[in-house]
Parts: structure tokens; sequence; C-alpha cells
């Protein structure tokens, strides 16, 4: 039912989200304009927005804006490259719906849908109208079932350079199934104008790319599947094709640039990468569109769907408060620290529905006695004792007598370097942020 409901509301918000955009007006274009810069990104992935859980995360949809509009509508293309979300879970179908509206508001140029996208988009039944938002290319069957096949692989776009025309063709190709010397057909006849040939390949080595140079294909630029989170030239900058990645994760944001080059009468091409940083503004109406995210997470009841399995040996998880008889002193330590109010942080953004989030804010989430629901398991709120030391029932059942076992969490689970970035770089501060425990040589704990 979740899955029709998200559909239902995806394509409803297809129909009106350009008309909704508040994005304020770029500078107006100057006659002439002597650059032309085409935004890249894909790879997303499912990151809708950074977690926010520390200080300097980058990304977000709701930041796009500040770097897109820096360049006047004319002299600009924005290009995705594909792979929306990881898998096709319930919630994946969500975000995969978020996505296709944020590109809507962002005025995407064009998308291209990897194989794994047109499988989504036609299961919730949307892939027939995402042509009305965006253009659209794949080199896969886009058709409204399996055995249709009718988007083309190719896009073109005319923009003026220095108060010239010039004609972008944007191609896409399966290079795991697909022979080279089929690329040049894919751009069509040489036009007479001045053209930059664009090719997006879906799979990437340096054997495709020596093949594609060999093959004498007019290609200016190939993009490749990023690997890493920040965009990177693959190539000889110097030299054609310029090849490049993407980026994943929405951390960064590619930029193509396109000049006249006056000493070789003919088009320069250079790469470079911008952060999405925290202090760009954000965008309003992306912002209400996480906010509507977050809330079809909550009416989907994910946190209580989530899959559970049973502790090893019986085991249970009590919750600190358990605790304090024994250990009052590093109970009272703990409850003045950041980790006994983990589960707050969440409810000031409005992501405590989210199984996402949650699992690092909470005890034994993903567990048949762990962490459900605030209502059902209140008591494993915040990072508790149990994250770091393991199930407390037999411990505590038999005053101390049992040591506590795995699962135990540690620290690099949830501090990772996709959402506590300086952690790795800083292991020793953030640990010192967490003792609740006496030093050994403290007053009244030494050993006569």
């Amino acid at each position: 039912m979740m899955r029709l409901v998200s559909c239902v509301c995806a394509l409803a918000v297809l129909g009106v989200c350009v008309a909704g955009m508040s994005t304020k007006r770029p500078a107006k274009s100057l006659s002439g304009a002597g650059t032309i810069t085409v935004f890249l990104t894909g790879n997303e992935l499912g990151t809708l927005k950074a977690c926010g859980c520390t200080e300097g995360q980058l990304g977000g949809f709701e930041r796009r804006p500040a770097i897109f509009n820096s360049v006047p509508a004319s002299q600009r293309l924005i290009i995705d490259t594909g792979s929306f979300v990881r898998g096709n879970s319930e919630q994946d179908l969500i975000k995969f719906n978020i996505i296709i509206q944020a590109f809507g508001l962002l005025g995407y140029d064009l998308v291209n849908l990897t194989e794994e996208d047109i499988k989504i988009a036609r299961e919730l039944g949307v892939l027939d109208s995402l042509a009305s938002v965006f253009g659209i290319i794949s080199p896969h069957g886009t058709g409204a079932n399996e055995e249709s096949a009718g988007t083309p692989a190719g896009f073109t776009k005319q923009l003026s350079l220095a108060g010239k025309p010039v004609l972008f063709a944007v191609a896409t190709f399966d290079a795991k199934s697909g022979e080279v010397d089929q690329i040049a057909a894919l751009f069509g006849p040489q036009s007479s104008e001045e053209t930059v040939n664009i090719l997006i390949l879906n799979h990437c080595d340096s054997e495709i790319i020596a093949s594609i140079a060999k093959a004498g294909a007019d290609v200016d630029c190939v993009i490749c599947p990023g690997e890493s989170d920040e965009p990177t030239v693959i190539s000889d900058p110097d030299k054609r094709p310029l090849v490049i990645s993407v980026g994943r994760l929405g951390r960064y944001i590619g930029q193509l640039k396109i000049r006249a080059d006056k000493e070789k009468a003919k088009l320069k091409l250079s790469f470079s990468a911008t952060a999405v940083t925290e202090d760009l503004p954000a965008e309003n109406s992306l912002v209400e569109l996480y906010k509507d995210y977050q809330e079809l997470v909550k009416e989907a009841n994910l946190l209580q769907k989530l899959p559970r399995v049973p502790l090893p040996n019986g085991l249970e998880y009590v919750g600190s408060n358990s605790c304090k008889l024994c250990h009052r002193y590093e109970y009272e330590k703990w409850g003045s620290r950041a980790h006994a109010r983990a589960y707050a942080t969440l409810e000031k953004v409005g992501s405590q529905y989210d199984p996402e989030c949650i699992v690092c804010h909470v005890v034994g989430m993903g567990y048949d006695s762990g962490y459900i629901c605030e209502t059902k398991t209140g008591h494993l709120k915040d990072v508790g004792c149990e994250n770091c030391h393991g199930p407390g029932s037999k411990h505590n059942a038999t005053l101390g007598k049992a040591k506590t076992t795995e699962p135990k969490m540690h620290c690099s689970d949830c501090h990772t370097p996709e959402y506590s970035g300086l952690f790795l770089g800083d292991k020793a501060c953030y640990l010192e942020k967490i003792v609740h425990w006496r030093e050994p040589n403290e007053p009244g704990n030494v050993k006569e």
C-alpha cells in the first residue's frame, strides 16, 4: 500500500513541481557570454542530504540551486548520469520518487537512466511520465514494459557561446555489451555548426577509453561512473576525449566548462568540482520536499517493518537505566555526555522515524529485544551502555558475575567517513568527549 501511495504522490507532484519552484532567478545572460557550463551529477544512491550529525558535511539537494544559479540558465546544461538509489526496498522506492521530484524542481535538462533506474521506474508506474519533467536517455529499453524500447540514447540542445551557436549532443552507451564502433552513430551526422559531443558510459576502464579514442568517434568528453565521492579528471586534461567521473552521493557538483580558444580556433574544455557545503543557502521548495520524504517514511511505518534477528544465548537488551544500580558513577557521567541525548538530535530535525538515521541513535536496532519505536521501547533511546558493552540481561540478572558479550557496536560503525568525516583524523579527541569511567589514578580510585 505504501508503494502505491508514494507513487501516486510523485505523479501528482510531477505535474506541478516546475511551477512551484521558488528559486531566485539567475542573473540575465549577457549577449556573447564566453563560457557554457555543463553541471554534472550522478550516483545519488539514495542520499537526499547530509545527515547533519556532525559539522562539515557535504551534500543535499536543497543546496544545489546556489551552485546551479551561479550560471545564467541560457549558459548552462544540468545533467544527471543516473543510479538514483542503492536497491529496491520500500524506503528506496520512496526516495526514488523524491529524487524525480527534486530533479524537476532543480530544472535538470537531462537524466540518464541506468538499467536499475528503469526497472524501478517501471515498477512504480512513473516511467512514461519522466519525459514530461526532464529529458531522458538510456542505453536500455525504457518502454512501459520489458519488450518495448523507444527512448533514444541521445539528446541535443543548442546554446550560444560568444555569440555563436554551439550544439551540445549527449549520448549514452552500454560499454558492457555494445561495440565501440557503434558510438559514432549515436551522435548522428556531423553538424556544420560547432558541436560538443558528450558520452555517458555505464562502465569504464582504460581499455574502453583507449578503444573509444582509437575508433575515431568524434567524442569530446567521456563521463564514467564515480568510484569516489569527489568527481575527478581521469585522462590528460589537454587531450580529447576529456575523461571524467561524476562522483557519488551528491557531495560535489561537477562543472564541465566550455570556452572559445581563440589561439587554436576551437572550443576548450576544462573540468572542476564544487563542494555542496553546509554554508550554501537552502532552497525552500527542496527543504519542503525533504519534509515530504520524512512524512512518507513515517506513514510507511518502516521502523516496525524492519527485519529483526534474535540475540545469541537468549540475551536481551534491558536499557541503560537498569545499569544505574551498580554503576551509578558511570551512569551519571554518561548522562552528561552527548550520547545520552542522541535521540533528541533526530527529533530536532524530524528524522526519528527513518531507519537509516535512527540505527546509530538507539540501542539494539535490528534485534528482537532492541529498539522498535519510542512508544514501545522508549527505554532504548539514545546511544546507551549496551551499544558498546553488549546486551545486559544476564549481566544484570547475575549481579555482574556474567560478563557482557557481543554483539557490541564500535565507534567506527557509526562514525564513518560518510557521516562523521572528522572522526578518523582525530579519534582521540572524539574519545575524550565520551569519557564516563573512573580513570585509574583518579582520587578515591587508587589501589593501595
